[in-house]
């Protein structure tokens, strides 16, 4: 990267920070973003390599918006993120909410088929075809250590179990229809990611 693109860049980053604190002042100290800049910055601290900044705003994001759940492709970012920082507890949790946010995710990153799973997919973030637009691949240089670690995590024994059990619950949320069986199958995916 040259250093003209790195400070085209930092301008971005700086610019998406502007535009939210200037969006967080005209709604009286909320923030209403429904352009979604807030997923932005993540992934542009991984082009620049900054990933201390990176964890930074990962810190931030948490505490401004407490109740989002991101993107997949968010998530994973923030899972390279916490890896690159040495924050390997958060990033086994991250990796595990990017897998319940999109089981094939992972199979795009690793160059593998995508295989459909017939089971309840709740968004449009959840299904196969979200994956196209991914731009991650493990054949990156620059990935390859967290390529490495995101592979020896897939293999845990926690790993595989708990994917087995969400995956399991959301064959079930396929065809369940009563709502409180549904209600509590939801709880059960939200425990395991606390599990996690």
């Amino acid at each position: 990267m040259t250093p003209k693109q790195e400070e085209r860049i930092k301008a971005k980053i700086k610019r998406i920070k502007a535009e939210l604190a200037a969006d967080k002042k005209r709604w009286g100290g909320y923030y209403d973003d429904s352009r979604g800049l807030r997923y932005l910055p993540p992934s542009l601290y991984i082009q620049l390599g900054d990933f201390s900044g990176g964890l930074r705003y990962i810190n931030w994001f948490h505490k401004n918006f407490p109740d989002d759940s991101g993107f997949p492709d968010f998530l994973f970012e923030c899972t390279i993120i916490l890896f690159k920082t040495n924050k390997l507890k958060e990033a086994e949790k991250k990796a595990f909410k990017t897998f319940c946010s999109n089981t094939y995710l992972f199979d795009k990153f690793f160059g593998r088929p995508i295989v459909p799973i017939d089971k309840y997919e709740y968004s449009n973030i959840d299904i196969p075809t979200y994956c196209d637009n991914f731009t991650y691949s493990s054949g990156q240089a620059d990935l390859a250590d967290f390529s490495d670690w995101l592979t020896k995590y897939l293999a845990t024994e926690k790993f595989v179990t708990l994917s087995a059990k969400f995956i399991a619950i959301y064959i079930k949320l396929k065809t369940e229809s009563d709502s409180e069986t549904r209600g509590h199958l939801l709880r059960q995916s939200r425990q395991l990611e606390d599990e996690a």
